[in-house]
């Protein structure tokens, strides 16, 4: 049986699992390479606090990921595809290394964010 989420070193596990499957990914991993031109080190901090934070509570991140996510939309277009492997990528990931009840609420919180993002940023000027 594996564990669940627990504390910010599970975070960080969590975290960097994901992100070293998307450097990797034939879909997403050139938005973030080319188009983001993503210095691992600081986005990874920004992720630990962001996970913590949405998982635990604990108040660690204070950013604006829309309005992020907006910008980079306009640099080059999300699409609903691009959406689908970020989920199914941090989901797989959650599943591999982790379950319970915060591993459950983790993989809510991607479903969750990944919808948000495509009603404000996909569906924006849609009628």
């Amino acid at each position: 049986m594996k564990k669940d989420i627990t504390s910010r070193n599970d975070i960080i596990l969590l975290v960097n699992t994901f992100y070293d499957k998307v450097k990797e990914d034939p879909e997403i991993g050139p938005f973030f390479k080319e188009v983001m031109k993503v210095s691992w080190d600081k986005h990874l901090l920004v992720m630990y606090d962001f996970w913590d934070n949405a998982i635990f509570y604990s108040g660690t991140y204070a950013g604006n990921p829309l309005k992020k996510h907006q910008h980079l939309h306009s640099l080059s277009a999300l699409t609903a595809d691009k959406f689908t492997t970020w989920v199914n990528l941090f989901t797989s990931t959650v599943d591999e290394l982790f379950e319970g009840e915060k591993a459950t609420l983790a993989k809510q919180r991607a479903q969750n964010i990944a919808t948000v993002m495509q009603i404000k940023i996909l569906d924006q000027g849609k009628d």
